[in-house]
């Protein structure tokens, strides 16, 4: 075995094993992390011994050929990515420790991790989810009119929330959103999201709120409703109507499906769902 064999091999035992101590201790990462870029920089020790080179010797080339290797073997797009990552940090850590002058992937960029589009429920699904709330009790009167309110409008969950009285425009049609920046948007409100709101308003509210204040929805003991208190209420009602791991951003992604697959104008749906991506994913 050659000298460049012989150190490539035992890097993984010496030099990897201080470099993954040292981000075990520093940065605290969970030993199944460690574990993933030990197996990382083990795969690429072993891309060097089979081109007969060493730690030190590795340039960006090389490292391009690598990564390229991984790709070629159906290493999915995040693997590939960590694998850089991995790499990344090791050669930062082998020029801190003495063993090299420079960190090869410095100029490297990891692959494009395309993002997953959120899940979008079926016309039945949103129909169950609706019917889940139990309107004989106030608390499901009220979890009603979030939910009508929700899918009819695709606000995000924070604008559902921090909903005031004066946004509202109920008889005209339509509501006072404010998304990023506070942009201010005209939202349409159709007649049966604001007959239940109306009914919320009415018959609900009253008896909940505690105190004056203008935020629309409360809680059972009249303070606002959280984004948290409202994401558990929501995934209860999912629960009920048989739809798993439900979210806000689920139900407003849905509503501007919906919304272009019954004809709506793309760049009205746009404008109501307050981005020039509807089928990105975005934070509620």
């Amino acid at each position: 075995m050659s000298r460049a064999d012989s150190e490539a091999l035992d890097a993984p035992d010496r030099l990897v094993g201080r470099d993954l101590d040292t981000l075990a201790d520093e940065r605290g990462l969970s030993p199944r992390t460690v574990s993933s870029y030990r197996a990382d920089l083990t795969r690429l020790a072993g891309h060097l011994a089979n081109e007969g080179a060493a730690w030190r010797d590795v340039d960006s080339e090389l490292l391009v050929r690598h990564m390229g290797s991984l790709k070629a073997s159906g290493l999915a797009p995040a693997s590939v990515r960590r694998a850089l990552v991995a790499a990344r940090g090791f050669f930062e850590f082998l020029v801190e420790v003495g063993e090299r002058r420079d960190n090869p992937s410095g100029n490297l960029l990891p692959p494009k991790v395309g993002r997953k589009l959120p899940r979008v429920l079926t016309e039945s699904q949103v129909a169950a989810l609706l019917a889940a709330p139990d309107l004989s009790t106030p608390l499901g009167r009220r979890d009603k009119a979030m939910i009508e309110l929700l899918y009819a409008t695709g606000l995000r969950v924070s604008e559902l929330v921090g909903l005031t009285l004066s946004q509202l425009r109920l008889d005209a049609g339509f509501l006072l959103a404010f998304g990023k920046g506070r942009k201010e948007r005209v939202v349409p409100v159709g007649d049966e999201a604001a007959r239940w709101v109306e009914d919320y308003l009415g018959q609900v509210r009253p008896a909940l709120v505690k105190g004056r204040h203008g935020v629309v929805f409360v809680s059972r003991l009249g303070r606002g409703m959280t984004r948290q208190g409202f994401w558990k209420i929501l995934r209860g009602h999912g629960v009920t109507a048989g739809v798993a791991r439900l979210s806000p951003h689920v139900v407003r992604h849905s509503f501007a499906t919906h919304l272009l697959e019954h004809g709506a104008d793309l760049r009205a749906v746009q404008m109501i769902y307050d981005t020039h991506h509807p089928r990105s994913e975005e934070s509620c």
